[in-house]
């Protein structure tokens, strides 16, 4: 899966919170001052192409909704992240957060926990 640009993430992010939506519904979250009509649809358009949205018709529109959830779409990304960052090493990752101090020691033993009572249950 791609990664999404910013502009992107806040078009899937108002889909991801709203559901489905018709564009002009969408341009109607935005605060002012709302991207024009069509620069949006044309964005909204590519979305589909690249598999993040799906359209029903309506008449002579479409409404658009997420094909990709958030959770799938952040999984992905997190993938990408650690092999292109940390050379495929989940571990790595995980290490480069505690010495970082992003996440501590104790909070790591506590997801250890969580994750082990979780494989018993």
């Amino acid at each position: 899966m791609k990664a999404l640009t910013r502009k992107e993430e806040r078009i899937m992010d108002y889909f991801w919170r709203e559901g489905a939506l018709f564009v002009r519904e969408l341009r109607e979250l935005y605060p002012d001052p709302k991207p024009h009509f069509n620069t949006l649809s044309t964005q909204v358009r590519t979305l589909e192409s690249e598999g993040f949205l799906s359209h029903e018709v309506f008449g002579p529109t479409y409404r658009y909704r997420p094909a990709v959830s958030r959770e799938d779409y952040s999984r992905s990304s997190l993938s990408v992240l650690i092999d292109k960052c940390f050379d495929r090493s989940y571990l790595l990752a995980v290490s480069t957060l505690v010495q970082d101090e992003k996440i501590s020691v104790d909070e790591l033993k506590a997801l250890i926990d969580r994750i082990e009572k979780g494989k018993d249950a």
